[in-house]
């Protein structure tokens, strides 16, 4: 088995909207040793958290291998999602919020 060290990347991400719904965007910086990768996007009728997740799951999902990542985001939706365990309870209730809605 092959005890190599995973790479370390790191992931800076952002997403906002102009009016929540409105036009939204979203950016995410993956820098690996002095590898950098910048990745960015847009969506016509969108929501502010939208675009702060979007940002995270476009960088994790742009990685070719397993990584060991350290991801960096100004959004406490999206903090607070892992800090607090809500995402257990998402997935636990088929991506829905507590009142039911999607997440």
């Amino acid at each position: 088995m092959d005890s190599a060290p995973r790479k370390q990347v790191n992931i800076y991400t952002d997403g906002a909207c102009s009016g929540n719904p409105g036009p939204g965007g979203w950016g995410a910086i993956l820098e690996f040793g002095p590898h950098r990768k910048e990745m960015s996007g847009y969506m016509a009728g969108t929501t502010n958290n939208r675009m702060e997740l979007f940002a995270a799951i476009s960088a994790l999902g742009a990685l070719k291998e397993p990584c060991d990542v350290k991801l960096y985001s100004d959004s406490n939706y999206m903090v607070q999602a892992f800090n607090d365990h809500w995402i257990e309870g998402w997935q636990k209730k088929g991506w829905k919020t507590s009142a039911g809605t999607p997440v």
